[in-house]
């Protein structure tokens, strides 16, 4: 069994985890791919007793790899968007970051999770991509993401205006500092703090939430899916910034642009023990009120 492994880096007081991580891989006779930036960086302090290999890009990724690791935060996971791409590859998220709502397993749950790899008792939840059209050349061959797309105004440059249609008909002009369309698993992120509602997972809907509004009456709003998201811009600007998750590019206002959603998803891996509700409560410390 191949597994991919992924992270943007470990911090040096990580380096014992590494360690139990590789140990319990090779007891389980499971052969680590390791991604190029990241092996460079710890393959000196680790001890690795078994094969591996190690891969570059998306193009290096073939049917033999079974599963993807993210190791690292919700950030790094959904770099892993870019690489495993329309392959179909399950990614398994294990928290060396923070809040952790996509990478949910924790450290401590690392056996279990890898048990759960051999034994095939997961759950794989299919999470709906957001895609991106435009007039221009924009993102290359990866115009998607799994959290969120948004426009926002550069720098600190006036708001702009964005005028936006669903399906060519007129929605709404936006005065703002920008506007996120977030996927249901984009919604616990980006488009949350910008006070944006939570959606679940499977409910089939974009979430669209402005930035910064100029208007008091102007709220987020959930849509269906099945939509095409069609975007105008002005501004005092002669560009405004243009993001798919973590990846950004600065677009000419003169630009054309659409989302809708993507043909393909990513397969996530859940822990059977695990679940939506369950990754709320815990993230978000529900339930802690002592009244309850």
């Amino acid at each position: 069994m191949k597994i991919a492994i992924y992270s943007r880096g470990i911090e040096n007081d990580q380096n014992r985890d590494m360690d139990s991580f590789l140990a319990e891989l090779y007891a389980n006779k499971m052969e680590p791919v390791f991604f190029q930036g990241f092996f460079n960086q710890f393959y000196s302090s680790v001890n690795i007793k078994g094969k591996y290999s190690t891969f570059s890009s998306a193009d290096d990724l073939d049917e033999s790899v079974d599963f993807m690791i993210s190791l690292g935060g919700d950030g790094t996971l959904l770099d892993t968007v870019s690489l495993v791409q329309d392959k179909g590859i399950p990614v398994l998220g294990i928290n060396y970051g923070r809040l952790g709502f996509l990478a949910n397993i924790g450290k401590e749950d690392m056996h279990s999770a890898i048990k759960a790899l051999v034994e095939r008792t997961y759950v794989i939840e299919k999470r709906t991509l957001i895609h991106l059209d435009a007039d221009i050349p924009v993102f290359k061959n990866i115009p998607y993401s799994l959290n969120e797309f948004t426009l926002q105004k550069k720098d600190s440059s006036s708001m702009i205006k964005i005028h936006t249609y669903l399906n060519g008909e007129f929605l709404n002009t936006y005065w703002a500092d920008g506007l996120i369309v977030a996927t249901p698993t984009g919604s616990t992120g980006y488009s949350l703090s910008c006070n944006g509602p939570i959606v679940f997972p499977e409910s089939g809907s974009f979430v669209i939430t402005p930035i910064a509004p100029h208007n008091l009456n102007i709220r987020p709003i959930v849509i269906p899916d099945n939509n095409i998201i069609s975007f105008e811009v002005e501004g005092r600007t002669d560009s405004f910034i243009c993001t798919l998750d973590s990846r950004r590019e600065v677009v000419p206002k003169e630009a054309l642009l659409a989302v809708k959603k993507e043909r393909f998803c990513i397969n996530l891996i859940r822990l059977n023990e695990n679940n939506f509700l369950q990754t709320l409560r815990n993230k978000l410390s529900w339930g802690y009120d002592k009244r309850n």
